[in-house]
C-alpha cells in the first residue's frame, strides 16, 4: 500500500512540476489578475455605501469569486484535455508504464497532479482577492506589509533552491492565503464569502478535473475539452434541467422534460458550487455554511472516485499501439 502511494505520490508531483510551467495556466493567472483589477474599478464607480456593508467590498468579493470560479475551471479543462495526450505524443508514457507502476496508479497519479496544480492557482487568486478586501478595508499597513515580506521570502527561496523552485510555491502560496485572510479580518462577511467560495471551486474543479481525465482516457485533447464543457454547461444547468416543465417544448415536451431530469440525476449538479450569498452568510435559516460546505465537498470527493474508477478501467484497456 506504501509503495503504492509512493508511486502515485511521484507521478503526480512530476506532473506538477510539468503544469505549473504550462504557458497556458500562466495566461490564465494574468487574466484572473486582469479581472480583478477591472473588480476594483467596478468597486471604485459603485453607489450606495453604507459602514456596516460597503458596496464596494461586495463588488470585489463577488467578482473575484466569480473570477476563480471560471478561471479555474478552464484551467481543469485545459490541463486535464492535454497532460496526457502530452505523454502519449511525446511517446515518453512508454518507458514509465513498463517500470512496476499500474496504469490505474499513472492515471491518478495524473489526476492529483492536476489537482495539486489548480490548488496552487486557485490559494494565489484567492490571496489576491484577499488583500484587494483588506487594503479596502482599511488594514494597509499590515497588508502591504504581508505582501512585501512574502515576494521577498519567495524570491528568496526561489534562488536558493535552484533545481526544486516549483514546488517551492506550493507551501509559500499557502502560508500566502492564510497570511491574507488573516488581514482581511476587517472585511467581515465578505472574508467568509471568498474563503467559502475558494473551497467550494477547489471541490468543484476537483469534479471537473476527473471528468477530464476520464474523457483523456479514450479520446483526443479536442474531444475532451468539448466533452467537458458540455458537462459543465449541463452540471451547472442541472437543478434547471430537472424542473422544466413539460408545456414549454409543445408535443416534444413530455420528451424532452424526462431527459432533462435524466441528465440532472446522472450529471454532477455543478450548481451546488456557486451557491447564494445568503447561503454562504448563514442567513438561511436550517443550513449552516459549514455543513453545506462539507457536503459538497463530500459529493464532489464521491464523483471524483466514481469517474476516476471508470477512467482507470478504460485506461487499463487502451491500446497504444
Amino acid at each position: 500500500m506504501l509503495s503504492r502511494a509512493y508511486r502515485v505520490c511521484a507521478v503526480a508531483m512530476n506532473t506538477y512540476r510539468e503544469a505549473v510551467r504550462a504557458r497556458v495556466l500562466l495566461g490564465l493567472f494574468a487574466f484572473a489578475l486582469a479581472t480583478l483589477a477591472y473588480s476594483v474599478v467596478i468597486a471604485a464607480m459603485s453607489v450606495g455605501q453604507d459602514r456596516q456593508h460597503p458596496q464596494e467590498l461586495r463588488v470585489v468579493a463577488d467578482l473575484g469569486a466569480a473570477s476563480m470560479s471560471l478561471f479555474s475551471v478552464l484551467g481543469a479543462t485545459v490541463l486535464g484535455a492535454t497532460t496526457l495526450y502530452r505523454e502519449l505524443e511525446l511517446k515518453t508514457i512508454f518507458p514509465i508504464l513498463t517500470r512496476k507502476l499500474a496504469r490505474s496508479e499513472y492515471l491518478v497519479g495524473k489526476y492529483f497532479g492536476i489537482l495539486i496544480t489548480l490548488l496552487v492557482f486557485l490559494a494565489i487568486d484567492s490571496a489576491v482577492v484577499l488583500a484587494i478586501l483588506a487594503l479596502q478595508a482599511g488594514n494597509v499597513t499590515a497588508t502591504l506589509g504581508v505582501a512585501t515580506c512574502a515576494m521577498a521570502l519567495l524570491g528568496a527561496a526561489l534562488w536558493r533552491a535552484k533545481f526544486t523552485r516549483v514546488y517551492v510555491i506550493l507551501p509559500w502560496s499557502m502560508a500566502v492565503l492564510v497570511a491574507m485572510a488573516l488581514c482581511a479580518d476587517a472585511a467581515g462577511a465578505e472574508r467568509q464569502v471568498v474563503i467559502l467560495s475558494a473551497i467550494l471551486t477547489f471541490a468543484e474543479i476537483a469534479i471537473v478535473s476527473a471528468v477530464t481525465i476520464f474523457f483523456s482516457a479514450f479520446s483526443s485533447p479536442f474531444l475532451t475539452g468539448l466533452y467537458t464543457i458540455m458537462v459543465f454547461v449541463i452540471g451547472r444547468s442541472a437543478d434547471t434541467l430537472g424542473n422544466i416543465p413539460a408545456h414549454v417544448f409543445g408535443t416534444m415536451g413530455p420528451w424532452v422534460h424526462n431527459i432533462g431530469r435524466v441528465l440532472a440525476y446522472i450529471v454532477p449538479n455543478l450548481h451546488l458550487y456557486v451557491p447564494s450569498r445568503p447561503l454562504l452568510l448563514g442567513q438561511v435559516a436550517e443550513i449552516t455554511p459549514a455543513w453545506y460546505t462539507a457536503r459538497a465537498c463530500a459529493n464532489a470527493a464521491l464523483y471524483a472516485a466514481i469517474l476516476l474508477t471508470l477512467g482507470a478501467l478504460v485506461f487499463r484497456r487502451r491500446d497504444f499501439s
